[in-house]
């Protein structure tokens, strides 16, 4: 399975966000606002108005960390980060089985992520489940993880039994976008940087660089 997660927010970052967020009670609206025809039977959760102050300022705050990131640079190789919104699972809330649409009108979407804003042991259930054809990952983010992977999975969020889930969501559209050669181009970029930390500057490595500039060159859009 092909996806990235470690911690991207700091707990000042994240101290600040659930401050800010938590007060906006009358800002909460009921996700199925944004959910397509499928998935608004599936869906059931609450969303921050993205068109308030507070969900337009603080997105910019994620849009930056990610957009910053070297790790994520050489992984997602982003070309937008769109469509952010901040979304909370109270008792009893889920998000059934379903796919990301491709085409948004904000960008298209070839990686999606999650950051959590909640400690994974404030609440219970709330599970990201993601499937390929031959294999599922449960996974439950500590406060200020990010999990990035391709928006071409089914996945699904579990039933909350208690607690309050809180995340941010949103979709990257890459400059490459196929799996497996944005998987090249990171083994590739993975490699050459290990090997510049190791032995240092040398006219092999900077034909590596110079392939891999030029594999993406050759496979961006």
């Amino acid at each position: 399975m092909n996806f990235l997660t470690f911690k991207l927010l700091n707990e000042e970052e994240l101290q600040i966000l659930k401050h800010n967020l938590n007060k906006q009670n009358e800002l909460w609206e009921d996700g199925k606002k944004t959910a397509g025809s499928h998935a608004s039977k599936i869906k059931e959760n609450l969303q921050l108005n993205r068109n308030s102050d507070v969900s337009k300022k603080y997105s910019q705050l994620i849009r930056k960390k990610i957009i910053s990131n070297p790790l994520i640079k050489s992984f997602a190789l982003p070309k937008l980060i769109h469509g952010i919104m901040f979304t909370k699972s109270l008792k009893s809330m889920h998000y059934g089985r379903h796919i990301d649409n491709p085409f948004m009108s904000s960008g298209r979407s070839d990686l999606s992520f999650t950051i959590s804003l909640s400690n994974k042991d404030n609440y219970q259930g709330g599970e990201l489940l993601i499937e390929t054809m031959n294999l599922e990952k449960e996974l439950k983010l500590d406060a200020g993880e990010i999990i990035i992977y391709p928006s071409t999975y089914l996945h699904s969020v579990k039933e909350v039994k208690d607690g309050e889930r809180l995340v941010c969501v949103g979709w990257i559209e890459s400059y490459v976008k196929s799996i497996e050669e944005r998987e090249y181009l990171f083994d590739l970029d993975a490699g050459a940087k290990g090997l510049l930390a190791k032995h240092g500057r040398s006219d092999e490595l900077d034909n590596i660089f110079k392939s891999y500039s030029n594999f993406l060159r050759l496979l961006g859009n």
